[in-house]
């Protein structure tokens, strides 16, 4: 007796010049790669990864509500949706009895919500404080979804302001550490609006935003910041 199997689906092969990039730390290919032995259990820890990097603020985690709503992570769990949703709930259970992440139960007005850590210091640090009431999570804002990858800040300098240069492309990077991308596609809509194409006219627009958001402190050089960022995941969650 056969069954049958759906058909393969293709892939164009992956995308040349400057793309978006996930880390992941050697630490899971060395030690926990080798011991998942479940597909959904892989597939959701991978998904961590991706979605924690993404996210924003000091402290990062994920929603169980949040991955319910993500309909791509959804379709790569299983058809039809109601065995996607019990995959994801059992590969969760597995991610959390490795230890691969933590989970805690938050309750608020709204009712209860289930909050996913990556099992770093930081993740345990803060399920420690939940746990002992001197730390709540806030209005749960910024959720990630998978889509397919806006065009990445060299694509959008190029397309706006002018030929992408070995200088320009190193302080996009800085940039995109200290301001983040979404403001730099801002400020360069605003070049673009002013009609003033400069790097050096973006980088001031990104200054002044920065003082209206943060009362006029500004991070300093990024590449020195980042000397100063925790080893664990410093990518993943923020000091």
């Amino acid at each position: 007796m056969s069954t049958s199997t759906p058909p393969m689906r293709g892939f164009s092969g992956f995308r040349g010049g400057k793309v978006r990039i996930t880390p992941i730390p050697n630490q899971f290919f060395a030690e926990l790669l080798p011991i998942i032995d479940h597909l959904g259990e892989l597939k959701v820890t991978l998904y961590f990864f991706w979605a924690l990097k993404r996210k924003e603020g000091k402290i990062r985690y994920i929603l169980a509500r949040e991955m319910l709503a993500d309909d791509l992570l959804m379709e790569a769990l299983g058809h039809p949706r109601r065995v996607a949703e019990e995959v994801l709930w059992d590969s969760l259970e597995r991610a959390e009895a490795r230890g691969t992440i933590l989970h805690v139960s938050v309750e608020s007005a709204a009712g209860s919500d289930d909050l996913y850590f990556l099992n770093t210091p930081k993740g345990r640090a803060a399920v420690e404080a939940i746990t002992r009431g001197e730390w709540r999570p806030g209005d749960y804002d910024h959720p990630v979804e998978l889509t397919t990858e806006r065009p990445n800040i060299f694509t959008v300098y190029e397309q706006n302001i002018g030929p992408l240069t070995p200088i320009i492309a190193d302080e996009l990077r800085d940039a995109e550490e200290t301001y983040g991308p979404k403001a730099i596609e801002e400020a360069i809509k605003t070049a673009v609006k002013n009609n003033v194409r400069r790097w050096s006219y973006v980088l001031g627009v990104l200054q002044r935003m920065a003082e209206g958001d943060t009362g006029g402190k500004v991070r300093g050089d990024s590449k020195k910041d980042r000397h100063h960022i925790d080893d664990e995941f410093a990518d993943i969650i923020r000091t």
